[in-house]
């Protein structure tokens, strides 16, 4: 039998982080060259509220959680009065 080569799913290039662009930005000041300084604040801008998304997701599947926890733990109660019932019916 052959072996396949596993579909891999990365990007190709490095995060960028804000701190980065950020350090980008004071090279610009310091060098008094404002050519790029525009698509700096735009990448600073996209990749605040992409961290932003990502915070509300994360904190979304926490609450998603608790609810399966609890829906969990009420589903095992009606399933023991379930089982009462039809023990009393029997």
């Amino acid at each position: 039998m052959k072996t396949e080569k596993p579909k891999l799913s990365y990007i190709g290039y490095p995060n960028r982080y804000i701190c980065t662009v950020l350090d980008e930005m004071r090279e610009c000041l310091k060098n008094l060259n404002f050519a790029y300084f525009a698509s700096l604040i735009e990448e600073v801008q996209m990749l605040a509220n992409r961290m932003e998304a990502s915070l509300e997701d994360k904190k979304d599947i926490r609450k998603l959680t608790n609810d399966i926890h609890k829906l969990k733990a009420i589903r095992k109660k009606l399933k023991k009065e379930v089982d009462k019932l039809i023990e009393k019916r029997k």
